[in-house]
């Protein structure tokens, strides 16, 4: 039988003369996972620009893209996803590590309702709530984007935990690692794929949450909707419409490469 080795990860791929051809892909990224996405969205916008160039627009309408209108909400909406997601890692993943602790764990089950409540609560009703509370601006529009996206990084961040073998935790302790090794070392690797699949789930909301934004004074392309319907002009209501599609799939997209390049390679699924 012949001998099975593994292969050393190659960094460039020969073509038929023999010389590189360029540098390899990481073996988990195919060129179509990588460049089909990105292509349609391209073909998309652009024809979502030739539509809305040739578009005879009124005053109303012109006045509502003037002066970089849609670059600057475009600009907002991208700030409040990237700060808002940032928020909920910081809060979300401590907070599921200390739930799975045995001091904390009675507490699990009240806080994870908590989060269900937050979620379950309308974002709509959520933001009127923290504009009464915070007034308007960028602040309540955060925390209720916040508040809205942390249980799908919260739950998964728990079930990743529990979901490991407590004999790898007594093996790990029965080899002299700490407490602290234990969980940077086995457990956080472990339980990676599912807390990349709970903050991939978490970029994806944030960016449509973001949209409600503009109700509370946060900007983001939500301006560009609540124009288009309030005034009832369609081209301005489709072009924020298109704009917040096409960024949540970029951002799934780019989530979707991190999920993959950030999975332990242990964790790697075997190839069908």
């Amino acid at each position: 039988m012949a001998d099975r080795t593994d292969p050393a990860p190659a960094t460039e791929t020969e073509g038929e003369d023999g010389r590189p051809a360029g540098p390899a892909l990481p073996p988990r990224i195919t060129w179509r996972k990588l460049t089909f996405l990105p292509a349609f969205l391209t073909a998309g916008l652009l024809a979502t620009w030739l539509w809305f160039s040739h578009t005879e627009l009124d005053s109303i309408a012109r006045n509502s893209i003037a002066d970089g209108n849609i670059w600057l909400r475009l600009r907002q909406h991208v700030e409040l996803t990237a700060i808002s997601t940032g928020y909920v890692l910081v809060i979300a993943i401590p907070l599921g590590i200390l739930l799975t602790r045995r001091r904390l764990r009675a507490a699990a089950p009240l806080v994870m309702a908590a989060a269900n409540a937050g979620q379950a609560v309308p974002a709509i009703g959520l933001l009127a709530l923290l504009v009464i509370w915070l007034g308007t601006g960028t602040k309540a529009a955060l925390f209720g984007i916040v508040v809205y996206a942390v249980l799908p990084v919260l739950s998964n961040t728990v079930a990743g935990l529990r979901a490991i073998d407590p004999t790898l935790i007594e093996a790990a302790r029965g080899v002299g690692m700490s407490m602290w090794g234990v969980l940077t070392r086995v457990e956080l690797p472990l339980a990676v794929p599912l807390i990349l699949a709970g903050v991939r789930n978490a970029l994806v909301l944030n960016v449509g949450t973001a949209t409600l934004a503009y109700f509370g004074g946060g900007g983001g392309l939500g301006d560009l909707i609540a124009t288009g319907i309030a005034n009832h002009r369609m081209p301005i209501l489709v072009l924020g419409s298109i704009l917040t599609v096409a960024l949540a799939l970029f951002v799934d997209w780019l989530a979707s490469l991190a999920e993959l390049l950030l999975r332990p390679r242990g964790l790697e699924e075997a190839p069908s």
